[in-house]
């Protein structure tokens, strides 16, 4: 079973939000987005999941890109690479309520993998795991996110 199917199976299905084209998120940024980013944010995008984190889909992913692209290039202090639609940038993703802002670094070979600035914590957090795997552990607990809060046994979408 794939991690999006797993995820699908702890987090529900939200019966509003996602879906979409991406098509103008992608000219935007001026990538294709990683298939795993498309499968996941159609479902998930432009939701709140559980009042704690914020998933961008085709409605605001070029949006927030841009915004946190403009932020990194006037020197913000921890983030320390560019952001799409900066040329090798990485893609902003999503944001917790708290102001981390989350990420996804090209590793090459088509390999995306999770890194976020944490706000509270003041520091930058790598992980080598992809999209929906990351948020696998991270909503299942198997991941140690004592940054994160503890999950409700059930989810919902706002």
């Amino acid at each position: 079973m794939s991690s999006l199917d797993q995820l699908k199976g702890l987090l529900g299905v939200p019966t509003e939000g996602g879906g979409g084209n991406f098509d103008t998120a992608e000219r935007t940024l001026g990538i294709t987005l990683p298939k795993e980013v498309k499968d996941f944010c159609s479902i998930y995008g432009d939701l709140l999941i559980s009042d704690y984190v914020f998933i961008f889909g085709p409605k605001f992913m070029a949006e927030k890109g841009e915004w946190m692209s403009e932020l990194v290039r006037e020197g913000h202090p921890t983030i320390p690479r560019p952001v799409l639609p900066d040329a090798g940038g990485m893609l902003h993703w999503g944001h917790s309520i708290e102001g981390d802002k989350f990420f996804l670094e090209d590793r090459g070979s088509g390999r995306w993998t999770v890194s976020v600035f944490r706000r509270n914590w003041h520091d930058w957090y790598e992980s080598d795991e992809t999209l929906t795997d990351w948020l696998l552990d991270v909503f299942s607990g198997r991941r140690d996110t004592d940054w994160m809060p503890e999950w409700p046994k059930t989810h919902w979408f706002e």
